[in-house]
């Protein structure tokens, strides 16, 4: 299946988008009433926005270990199981309430996470991205989706790559320069979001203790 990625797509966002072509894809677009070419062209824009703030939290040493904590303590399991090492049937299951009870509220987990993510500057992402990708409102449930996404996959680099604390900020870091360097898409809207938020890190401590039991793979 092809993808619409070319060199400049930085590389964590287009294992990503390998990774949810098919069945994630469709399911993302039928949930938000889109089709799939529409629901792919906002995942471009929407995973380097995800990764490129997540680069800003980690760029220094704190709040980099903060993170391959979290990791490590809490969302390893929703690296064992499915095809490379990513169930991301289970994960969109947990945030669409695909059958299994509490997925409301693991929905509302997953909006919280962005929460952390972006700070003061979710709303502005969500509108963004909402105008940039014509999704308009649904924009904020595209990224609650693939909010816990990201962070699985990520997960499953620190098990694969062996990555410690500084590897891990070095990798997110590398992603965010690529995004605003090469007018990846997304690339405006974090450049954007950055620029207009001056508050300094997110408290990652926060948005792992909200996330972990949805990312840690209960269900």
């Amino acid at each position: 299946m092809n993808t619409s990625t070319s060199a400049s797509t930085p590389l964590l966002t287009q294992q990503l988008l390998q990774h949810l072509q098919g069945a994630p894809l469709q399911q993302m677009a039928q949930r938000l009433g889109t089709d799939t070419a529409q629901t792919q062209s906002a995942v471009e824009m929407a995973l380097p926005l995800l990764l490129g703030a997540l680069g800003r939290n980690a760029e220094g040493p704190q709040g980099a270990q903060s993170l391959l904590g979290a990791l490590q303590r809490d969302h390893m399991d929703a690296t064992a199981q499915g095809i490379g090492g990513l169930d991301l049937g289970g994960l969109l299951g947990s945030v669409l309430g695909g059958g299994m009870t509490g997925g409301a509220g693991q929905g509302g987990d997953a909006g919280a996470i962005l929460g952390h993510i972006f700070g003061g500057g979710r709303e502005r992402a969500e509108a963004g991205l909402g105008q940039a990708s014509g999704l308009g409102a649904n924009a904020g449930q595209l990224l609650q989706m693939l909010a816990p996404i990201v962070m699985a996959f990520l997960a499953q680099r620190v098990r694969s790559d062996g990555l410690d604390a500084g590897g891990l900020g070095q990798v997110l870091g590398q992603e965010r320069a690529q995004v605003q360097r090469t007018g990846a898409p997304g690339g405006d809207l974090l450049g954007s979001l950055l620029d207009q938020d001056g508050d300094g890190q997110v408290g990652l401590g926060d948005l792992f203790k909200i996330g972990g039991s949805l990312l840690g793979g209960r269900r």
